[in-house]
């Protein structure tokens, strides 16, 4: 794991302007945090080369292009092995429908964001993970509506130590 780097006010600045508008210009953007343009690009291929911006993307909305059906699936499979996960995560890779994966502990081992045209392809995808001989069970969780969806919590800057 790689040490984090601190996060002064500026770059908070920039991180909290470019969650609410990734489009925005240079210019624009060093202008709503205060500073000229040159160190302002610096400071966002900083933030980038870092891993902090992984990357910027439109964010589209499911329903307004045909996927009705949204759900979480919780997969248990029939073992922890590294070679068990490695063969579920390469085939769940190869399923466009599925938006997420996330490794978790607990009953379950991992969590799905699957989106679906309707029921039916929903019920077709979860017959699918029921065929893969890596999955012991499934519990699937459609969502019925979308009560919070908030940006990244930026941490505050970070204060510069004092020297010794």
């Amino acid at each position: 794991m790689t040490e984090r780097q601190p996060l002064d006010e500026i770059d908070v600045k920039i991180l909290s302007e470019l969650q609410k508008d990734g489009r925005v210009r240079n210019n624009e953007l060093a202008s709503r945090v205060g500073i000229s343009e040159p160190p302002c690009l610096r400071r966002v291929r900083s933030l980038r080369s870092r891993g902090v911006i992984k990357k910027i993307t439109a964010t589209l909305d499911e329903r307004s292009l045909g996927y009705e059906v949204i759900s979480f699936v919780l997969i248990q499979l029939v073992s922890q092995s590294q070679a068990t996960m490695q063969v579920f995560e390469t085939t769940i890779a190869a399923l466009p429908r599925i938006l997420q994966s996330w490794r978790i502990s607990g009953d379950s081992d991992y969590l799905l964001k699957c989106v679906a045209p309707d029921v039916e392809h929903m019920h077709r995808q979860l017959l699918q993970f029921s065929a893969m001989p890596e999955v012991r069970a499934i519990r699937s969780f459609p969502v019925l509506g979308v009560a919070k969806d908030a940006p990244l919590p930026i941490p505050p800057a970070d204060t510069p130590s004092p020297l010794p």
